[in-house]
């Protein structure tokens, strides 16, 4: 709670403000209606899905009924003993069958029956007897009744069991009819007679089951395969070729609905699925969710008005005493004028002004005093860098006088002049204070003549290598930072060595760092000094009279804070390897 508020101490009062409408106001009122919309939507699309489902079923139970009947008259053909005895039977003339046909089958084939089951649309029944007349319900079986793709269906043998298929009646209708077929095969032929069934249902009454008006998509009856044998959506052409469902491209924002034939005779595994549009599903819903939106805005539109007009009142006042305030930081003390209100703004605006008078009197003695105090704390930081070049300097330059004076004394040459030269020219730079920093080109100039002055002194003991780009030449580091690197390589790696050394000096250049490495394979540093070294990265004393690296990091500390790093690699007898990482820099 406490961070909360110590959180909401640091939010301008007009964020305050957005930040109570929002949660007091604009947020209730939005999870209310949207919860409201989200229970409401879900109780009409749970009703609308329920609706789907039953009409669904009811066309499953319809169809099913078409089907049982078909079913029921093919039973009662099959088990016809009488009927199956005018087929059986061999006629000598066309006159004794006719005499059969007008006694039994006229009756059975073209009046019982239909009026019965008005979803029949004709009965017909196959027959190899040559004695019987192809008319009135009967047809022969020749080459082309034994080529119908039905035919190839029915299984031969007793007891078949009956087939439900399409077959192509030839009758110019938009769908072939479906028709229930059985071998007639009850009773025991003597004759050797084949006879087959095949009751067509009526498509008018199929389309009157499909085309039901709570279901705004397409229906299709599926066999057990998964093929379409049934569809209202008139892009699908089922009579030419099969169709699989699960080949059809529907929309993406179908959502499909399934009802399937369980343990039924003939029909297992066949099923009846919706294919509705999402939107026509949810039509209902969208009527909620304008209504919810209407709701919603006039809920918010008062509350909206007043929090504006009371939020105007308190940030216009807050934004006077904000921009006075400005004013007095850039030394322009105006009071603010107009009537003084009794709130808590109003004492704010009046102390304010007593702080403003209060201000003005007190600014030439505490702000001029602190202005001084500031200026004499940076020339102390400026003295104190002359100070550290100066501690380095004559350590530096009495190494370089000693050498000279010892190679005086053991030759009688003019060589020395040469390297008096670079002694001078090291001298006359180390005396120049009011220069921080120099150019790289510079330092590589200054060190380029103390190695000479050592190769000088020790000759072939001590070799060099310097490499720098020409392209960071310009770049800016703390003046004799590397000069001190290298003569510490030179005398405290390089000069205990009886065999001599090398001593390797690189600078790089690296996204937007200078990079300088002094390494020399001389007599290297153990791990305690080298964590001493590092030590002097941490702490925060005066420079005091330390010379040497102990100075270049004192330096650099001063010069760019925590944004240099340092990195040194050394062991007993294996050299020394340092690394500075500073900002590059340009003049």
């Amino acid at each position: 709670m406490k961070m909360l508020r110590m959180t909401l101490d640091h939010v301008r009062l007009r964020d305050k403000m957005l930040l109570l409408y929002f949660l007091c106001v604009f947020t209730p009122v939005v999870l209310t209606n949207l919860i409201f919309y989200h229970v409401t939507s879900q109780n009409v699309k749970e009703q609308r899905m329920q609706d789907i489902s039953r009409a669904l079923e009811q066309i499953k139970i319809e169809f099913y009924r078409e089907f049982e009947d078909a079913m029921e008259i093919s039973s009662i053909f099959y088990t016809d003993h009488q009927l199956n005895e005018v087929l059986e039977e061999t006629y000598p003339h066309p006159a004794d069958y006719i005499a059969a046909y007008d006694s039994y089958l006229r009756h059975i084939l073209n009046n019982t029956y239909s009026p019965a089951y008005h979803s029949v649309g004709g009965i017909t029944i196959y027959t190899n007897n040559s004695t019987l007349l192809n008319s009135g319900g009967i047809s022969f079986i020749d080459e082309g009744v034994r080529s119908l793709p039905w035919y190839t269906k029915i299984s031969p043998g007793r007891q078949s069991k009956p087939i439900f298929v399409r077959t192509d009646d030839s009758t110019g209708e938009q769908m072939y009819p479906f028709s229930l077929i059985r071998r007639m095969n009850y009773f025991y032929s003597q004759n050797g007679r084949e006879k087959i069934l095949k009751i067509e249902l009526r498509m008018s009454s199929i389309r009157e089951i499909f085309n039901n008006l709570n279901l705004q998509g397409s229906l299709f009856l599926l066999n057990e395969r998964g093929g379409i044998e049934y569809t209202t959506d008139p892009k699908v052409d089922i009579n030419h070729k099969h169709v699989a469902y699960n080949t059809l491209n529907l929309p993406e924002d179908t959502m499909e609905f399934k009802t399937n034939y369980v343990l039924t005779s003939n029909l297992n595994g066949w099923s009846i699925v919706a294919a509705v549009s999402r939107d026509a599903v949810l039509y209902e819903m969208q009527e909620s969710r304008n209504f919810v939106l209407l709701l919603t805005c006039v809920n918010m539109l008062l509350p909206t008005l007043i929090i504006i007009w009371i939020t105007r009142s308190l940030n216009v006042r807050i934004h006077r005493i904000l921009k006075h305030m400005k004013k007095v930081k850039n030394q322009h003390f105006e009071l603010i004028r107009g009537t003084e209100s009794r709130d808590e703004i109003g004492q704010l605006t009046g102390e304010f002004n007593r702080m403003t008078l209060k201000i003005k009197r007190l600014i030439n003695d505490v702000y001029m005093a602190d202005i001084q105090r500031k200026n004499l704390e940076i020339q102390r930081r400026h003295a104190q860098l002359n100070a550290l070049h100066s501690q380095i300097n004559p350590h530096f330059l009495f190494n370089a006088l000693e050498t000279i004076r010892m190679r005086s004394l053991m030759k009688h040459e003019d060589e020395t002049a040469r390297i008096i030269h670079n002694m001078a020219r090291i001298f006359r730079n180390s005396l120049v204070w009011n220069k921080d920093r120099v150019t790289l080109r510079e330092e590589l100039e200054l060190i380029r003549c103390f190695l000479e002055i050592q190769q000088y002194r020790f000759g072939e003991r001590i070799q060099y290598e310097v490499q720098a780009r020409s392209e960071d030449l310009d770049n800016l580091l703390p003046k004799m930072v590397a000069l001190t690197l290298v003569e510490n390589a030179s005398i405290h790696g390089i000069e205990p060595l009886k065999h001599g050394g090398r001593i390797e000096i690189h600078f790089e250049h690296e996204e937007g760092q200078l990079i300088l490495t002094v390494r020399d394979d001389g007599v290297g540093m153990s791990e305690e000094q080298v964590q001493r070294l590092y030590g002097y990265m941490q702490r925060q004393e005066e420079m005091g009279e330390r010379i040497g690296l102990q100075n270049v990091i004192y330096r650099l500390k001063l010069y760019y804070g925590s944004r240099f790093e340092l990195a040194i690699r050394s062991a007993p007898g294996d050299g020394t390897e340092i690394r500075i990482r500073i900002p590059a820099d340009r003049e």
